[in-house]
């Protein structure tokens, strides 16, 4: 399948950086810390800023207080983490100034874990302090449009998580999901399902405002 877009929009956690583990165990490590259960917010946890997470999850909780907590401790260094398959290619190839990263994290943990990665720095980073409304909002994608100079229905997004995928839809992007944190059936909002960004192919590169292209494949197969 080929597609062509003006601008191109990554969420990053299980997207560009393979951070699902190390995420989970923060959770579960915070979770069980205050007496509680993890299994809810392992559950809401993936592409929504904490939050709206704990929103979810502990509505009896003060969100914001928490969060605030988060912020208020010294900043950690962040676990060595590598490199989505795919990521560091396709990144190397795209021209300046078309591409983002969407993140429902602290923009200080993004920029952390792109370098541990060793990742560039994009030219547009939208995170969770740039955003009202975390995902599934569109807000942080039609932010990012907006900083790019792209109309949003000219953007692809590369998504892992369902509220990312409504979020991109919302907005009015062409949506991919990549099958790297959830199963391809929890992923059918998205307009195609991939394994990984080895099956995304940048084809046409003209490095102006012309169109990028892009090769996409081999599809998951959803169960019947």
């Amino acid at each position: 399948m080929r597609i062509h877009c003006t601008a191109i929009l990554f969420d990053l956690d299980g997207v560009l950086v393979d951070s699902t583990a190390y995420i989970e165990r923060q959770w579960r490590d915070w979770a069980t810390a205050k007496g509680l259960d993890p299994a809810p917010f392992l559950r809401f946890c993936h592409g929504r800023r904490a939050v709206e997470t704990i929103c979810l999850a502990a509505p009896d909780l003060d969100a914001e207080a928490e969060v605030a907590q988060f912020r208020e401790r010294a900043a950690e260094e962040e676990a060595p983490l590598t490199a989505a398959a795919g990521a560091r290619e396709l990144l190397a190839a795209l021209p300046d100034g078309r591409w983002a990263v969407v993140t429902s994290g602290p923009r200080r943990v993004a920029l952390a874990r792109l370098a541990g990665a060793g990742l560039p720095r994009p030219p547009v980073l939208v995170s969770a302090e740039d955003v009202r409304q975390g995902k599934p909002s569109p807000e942080g994608y039609l932010r990012a449009a907006e900083l790019l100079g792209a109309a949003p229905s000219d953007c692809l997004v590369l998504e892992d998580a369902p509220p990312g995928i409504e979020a991109a839809r919302a907005a009015g992007a062409t949506v991919v999901a990549l099958s790297t944190t959830h199963p391809a059936t929890a992923l059918a909002d998205a307009h195609l399902v991939l394994g990984s960004l080895e099956d995304v192919h940048l084809v046409s590169s003209p490095g102006d405002s012309r169109p990028l292209a892009f090769e996409l494949g081999p599809a998951v197969v959803m169960p019947a």
